[in-house]
């Protein structure tokens, strides 16, 4: 799977884009739209100074990790949501956060409610809650629940293979951000 449109606008609206390297509120150096140098190259630096272009192809290159990571970690079957949201997650975090949270364990035993409600847990940086990391966790929650629990894919040939649940990526993003703005 890849990031929709709705999960890259839920990651920019809580990471923001800042063009010249600053220190976030856990005290690590970032740039553009919430680049470290954990999530790979360019290594960030202190007076670093990028365009929005570059910014823009440094998350696309960041999200193929985070991704890819979810893929691996997640052995259940995800809708686009859900996938969104994790990689909203991981891109935060930090897969190693993903790979040893309650999250994924009760998501990965298929209690995907259990795994919903884990995401409010995680509000915390350098010891603090902070009311973005609350309104980011809330917004990642809804988007983890915003479509049915997926069903094991059938037989392309059965008349009574499910049909993904339909999906509006701006509407629905345009919805969770109104609604986590006012908290």
């Amino acid at each position: 799977m890849q990031t929709s449109t709705t999960g890259r606008d839920l990651i920019a609206e809580y990471e923001g884009c800042v063009l010249k390297a600053y220190r976030c509120p856990a005290g690590v150096l970032t740039i553009g739209i919430g680049h470290t140098s954990a999530a790979g190259s360019p290594t960030v630096a202190a007076g670093m100074v990028i365009t929005r272009d570059e910014a823009d192809t440094i998350l696309a290159r960041d999200l193929l990790r985070f991704e890819a990571g979810v893929e691996r970690l997640v052995k259940v079957p995800l809708t686009q949501g859900q996938f969104d949201s994790l990689v909203s997650f991981a891109f935060n975090l930090g897969e190693t956060a993903l790979k040893g949270s309650t999250l994924l364990r009760r998501l990965n035993a298929g209690d995907y409610t259990g795994a919903a409600n884990e995401f409010g847990k995680w509000n915390r940086a350098g010891g603090r809650v902070l009311p973005g990391l609350t309104r980011r966790r809330t917004a990642e929650a809804a988007l983890f629940r915003s479509a049915e629990v997926p069903t094991p894919p059938t037989s392309p040939t059965s008349p009574t293979s499910p049909t993904p649940p339909p999906t509006s990526p701006t509407g629905l993003l345009a919805a969770l951000m109104a609604l986590f703005r006012k908290a």
